[in-house]
């Protein structure tokens, strides 16, 4: 069924990166849960993402087109629940959320944020070792979960 609300998502996303609905459908089915159209949207705006996007951040583009904010809010939560998307909090005390890659290095790797602007960006590309310094015995470290690097990007 094709309503009002899906054709204006499908005409905005023509407009930029092509995202195929069907397989977001698809995606969402395959996770257990229904393909809403809210479902879709936030789907599909994150996919066209280069970096984690914050609530407000989504909301800023889908309350226009007539989604609710909370509505959104429970679908970020249920999309990660699902493991569709990550959150991930960088520091600052905002979740932010991304699409899960498929494979493990697009999955776990570490964000920059710019300590002047606030930018966030992912670093897909840079690997991070972390081990016992030479001459200790032991790490306290298990496990990593998230690597976070601040600086100042290129623009500040």
């Amino acid at each position: 069924m094709v309503t009002k609300r899906s054709k204006r998502i499908r005409t905005k996303a023509r407009g930029r990166e092509a995202v195929d609905l069907a397989a977001i459908r698809d995606e969402i089915r395959a996770a257990g849960m229904r393909s809403t159209a809210p479902r879709i949207s936030v789907l599909e705006r994150m996919r066209r993402a280069s970096a984690p996007l914050s609530h407000a951040e989504i909301t800023e583009e889908l309350v226009p087109l007539g989604f609710d904010r909370a509505t959104i809010y429970r679908n970020l939560v249920d999309l990660a629940e699902a493991g569709l998307v990550s959150r991930v909090e960088l520091g600052d005390h905002v979740w932010r959320y991304e699409v899960r890659g498929t494979e493990s290095r697009e999955r776990e790797h570490p964000h920059f944020v710019c300590n002047d602007c606030g930018t966030v960006a992912c670093l897909p590309a840079v690997s991070v070792d972390i081990r016992p310094a030479p001459g200790s015995r032991h790490s306290v470290v298990a496990e990593v979960s998230d690597v976070v690097l601040k600086g100042l990007c290129e623009s500040c």
